[in-house]
């Protein structure tokens, strides 16, 4: 089976899948399919749709989205960037919104969402 559009190759799923949470050697629950669910991830990010148009093969849109902020919370995708931005034959090193659109709420700048760190923006002190 070919690889799907979005999905990562086996060659990137081999790079990231160590730093991965929810191994059997992690303290906590095990989790699912980690490379789904980072495929799913991919999916909504790199085609700009919904969570809620995320096909069914991913699993639910609900349940990808309250995992995928978690992670978010955690660092863990951050500590896969920082990763990633390390080699410097990464052909995705900077993401811009040829790879990423954001959703139309995202436009909306309404109040009371968390704050949200900007990828490549440097930190301040």
């Amino acid at each position: 089976m070919g690889i799907k559009r979005y999905e990562l190759s086996e060659a990137q799923w081999c790079r990231i899948e160590p730093m991965l949470p929810g191994k059997a050697s992690d303290p906590g629950r095990t989790a699912g399919d980690n490379r789904l669910f980072i495929n799913g991830v991919l999916w909504v990010l790199r085609s700009g749709a919904r969570w809620s148009d995320l096909p069914e093969r991913y699993g639910k849109y609900k349940t990808i989205h309250k995992r995928f902020t978690r992670w978010a919370r955690a660092g863990v995708w951050e500590a896969i960037f920082t990763l990633l931005a390390r080699d410097r034959d990464n052909e995705y090193l900077m993401i811009d919104s040829s790879i990423v659109r954001a959703h139309a709420q995202a436009a909306t700048g309404q109040k009371g969402g968390s704050a949200t760190r900007l990828w490549g923006a440097p930190e301040e002190d």
